[in-house]
């Protein structure tokens, strides 16, 4: 039976950015129904965040084991089952997909309709070929791991980082193609569990060199293999995986993980019918209020092209619900990117606020940065590892901070002071005559800020 009931609007996707969008319409007071066609929640909670986070967080307890620094207290760790890691992260996603999603739907009164949703023109969507009307639509249907263009790939059975986390047995060895954040993760999530595990690409592209050197010499302290160069095909040997490289070179594995990107989940949407223009990647191109070139259909989340962080997802999921319902008012919302942060949960963490050095430069800045290695914070020393640096990125007229980044343990925590002082506008100066609780790995926030004066040695809290 159709739907004869004219919806404000018609979400497509049940992720962060739809959930969002739902939630913001709802609080406006508008009727919106988000449309599934597969698993409730999207990429974070199912196949992303929350799964690979858990497991980095068993791998990280059994690597803690291994690498205890207090031979005082000894420890140890055995082999790994994963399987029984896999089920209790399978737990885990199927709690929080009822609690922050299904219970979160029903709460603020929508519906989540299982169904593949395709538009058949302009101003029309369906699901299962069912008419479903509404005033403004939006898409929200994410992304998921590309598949990568390497001759013999069609040979391999190669793994995704989706379902490298479904495995039942560990791997006795693993080749990861890619380093960027999702192949850095899982190349120390199995490297720690027990894998012998070699990694091919540049590893931290997108950090500051700074703190991709500290990453390069924790991967080497734990035994992962850095092969910084590009793969060029894929042949199966002797029951192995070998991977050739431009230069020459060769990586072999049990199995292989691909984690080289993310493509946009658009091709079943027939998003030509809809007049939706999308980039040369396939994502689909907005405005600044998540409008399309269709003006009665937004986009938000991965699928718009936006950061691939849940949060991002969220915000533009809101701004494109009060957008697209009229609920914004006069003045249309946006999404402000200051201060945004970011984490690879790597160990140490890799994370980021606001605008690297060469960010900084490019937008025009004469700027001035200062370093600090994690041997002169107190709060490393007591752990017994010094390995990470804190980088911050000032404006060097002004003493405006710009950019926040840390490889260090915890400091994705670090990043939440970081973006506020960022969005304040704080100076250095500011930073290092603010109140610092001693002994954590914030301190080490103001300890960088005060070097901006004096690089000489201080004492533990002067």
């Amino acid at each position: 039976m159709n739907d004869t009931r004219v919806l404000d609007l018609a979400v497509i996707g049940s992720g962060g950015a739809a959930m969002a969008a739902a939630i913001a319409a709802r609080q406006a007071g508008r009727s919106v129904v988000l449309v599934e066609q597969a698993t409730l929640g999207g990429t974070c909670v199912n196949v992303g965040c929350v799964p690979s986070k858990t497991l980095l967080a068993a791998a990280g307890a059994r690597h803690g084991a291994l690498a205890n620094p207090f031979p005082g207290a000894p420890t140890s760790a055995g082999p790994v089952e994963l399987a029984a890691l896999v089920e209790q992260k399978d737990e885990l996603v199927g709690r929080l997909r009822q609690g922050k999603y299904a219970a979160v739907a029903d709460a603020h009164g929508f519906e989540v309709r299982p169904g593949r949703a395709r538009f058949t023109g302009p101003d029309t969507l369906t699901v299962d070929d069912r008419p479903l009307a509404a005033h403004a639509y939006l898409i929200a249907t994410g992304a998921e791991p590309a598949r990568p263009d390497l001759p013999g790939i069609d040979e391999v059975d190669w793994l995704s980082s989706t379902t490298a986390m479904e495995l039942a047995e560990l791997p006795e060895s693993l080749v990861v193609i890619g380093g960027g954040y999702v192949g850095m993760e899982q190349a120390q999530l199995f490297a720690h569990l027990g894998s012998r595990v070699t990694l091919i690409g540049r590893l931290a592209p997108a950090a500051e060199p700074e703190l991709a050197e500290v990453l390069r010499a924790v991967f080497a302290d734990d035994g992962i293999t850095v092969i910084s160069d590009r793969a060029t095909a894929v042949a199966t040997e002797g029951g192995q995986v070998v991977v050739s490289t431009r230069s020459g070179r060769r990586a072999s594995g049990a199995r292989l993980l691909v984690a080289t990107g993310r493509a946009p989940r658009t091709p079943a949407l027939d998003l030509d019918a809809a007049g939706v223009k999308t980039d040369d990647r396939g994502f689909v191109v907005v405005d600044a209020q998540q409008a399309t070139s269709n003006p009665r259909i937004y986009a938000a989340g991965d699928v718009s092209g936006a950061p691939q962080y849940v949060y991002v997802a969220a915000a533009t999921g809101r701004v494109a619900a009060l957008n697209a319902t009229g609920a914004a008012g006069q003045r249309p919302a946006t999404v402000d990117y200051t201060g945004m942060p970011g984490v690879v949960f790597t160990r140490p963490q890799l994370a980021s606020a606001g605008l690297t050095e060469a960010q900084a430069l490019a937008a025009g800045h004469r700027c001035e940065c200062r370093v600090l290695s994690l041997s002169d914070v107190p709060r490393a020393l007591a752990n017994r590892d010094t390995r990470g640096a804190v980088k911050l990125v000032a404006d060097a007229d002004t003493g405006r901070v710009l950019g926040v980044h840390a490889a260090a343990d915890a400091a994705g925590e670090l990043m939440l002071a970081a973006t506020y002082a960022i969005k304040a506008r704080m100076t250095v100066d500011e930073i290092a005559d603010t109140w610092a609780p001693y002994l954590t790995m914030a301190e080490s926030l103001r300890l960088v800020a005060g070097l901006f004066r004096n690089d000489m040695p201080t004492s533990c809290c002067a």
